[in-house]
């Protein structure tokens, strides 16, 4: 089988953002937030946890620390118990304390708008970064999550299994414009369609253009009992 070439692949994967966007025109980031700090907390709180099970911890969360040198003074407890449910709360209760002591003491109690500086913060990492860019900050940037990486592979875009270099391989796919838009896109497919155990194949709008496509059940009665909604519990 030959092997596609570069232009190929850049004009393959634009016209899958393309099918993406005109079937998820509403995607967005699914964290419930009102400023950069409640994404940024509600980010960290989103490690190994769903969103829907943040969404349900934050509003008690953000009304008992409005301010980011409340976090900072947090009574580690108090913290813990809010956030237990999420799942790792001693280490993200750590995250967060630290995260807001350094904002308050490195950048004047305000989080910062660049990526250079974001992961800096204790319990920041270039995807929680990038997240909060994004959709904070209106900042582009590609959210190299677990759904990112199984789809981008399926999608035969790239080997790469480091998410640095898969971010840059993708950057270079598409325009800048598109990556924040596109990480909700492709997060939403992963999480409606093309599952990591039993993709949705026969119904999902990419299989002309997926190499994977077979991966999953092909015909549509099967497949579109695979398919799913949000919110995602």
């Amino acid at each position: 089988m030959p092997t596609e070439s570069r232009l190929a692949l850049v004009r393959r994967a634009r016209r899958m953002n393309r099918i993406l966007a005109e079937t998820y025109p509403d995607a967005h980031c699914e964290l419930d937030f009102k400023s950069p700090l409640e994404l940024l907390v509600a980010t960290i709180l989103s490690a190994q946890c769903t969103d829907k099970r943040v969404n349900m911890v934050t509003p008690t969360l953000f009304a008992k620390y409005p301010a980011v040198g409340d976090y900072a003074g947090a009574d580690r407890l108090e913290m813990e118990e809010i956030i237990r449910s999420t799942g790792f709360f001693r280490a993200k209760t750590t995250s967060i304390i630290g995260m807001a002591r350094a904002v308050c003491d490195r950048y004047g109690g305000e989080v910062p708008g660049k990526l250079k500086d974001l992961v800096t913060l204790p319990g920041v990492g270039r995807k929680t970064a990038n997240v909060v860019l994004g959709n904070a900050f209106d900042v582009p940037g590609l959210t190299v999550d677990t759904h990112f990486q199984r789809l981008v592979h399926r999608f035969g875009w790239t080997d790469e299994t480091d998410p640095v270099k898969i971010e840059h391989v993708v950057a270079e796919l598409l325009p800048r414009r598109e990556w924040t838009i596109f990480s909700h896109r492709v997060i939403w497919h992963g999480r409606r369609i093309c599952h990591a155990r039993k993709p949705a194949c026969g119904v999902c709008p990419l299989a002309a253009l997926c190499p994977s496509y077979g991966t999953g059940p092909t015909d549509e009665k099967s497949a579109l009992k695979l398919v799913r909604s949000g919110p995602f519990s």
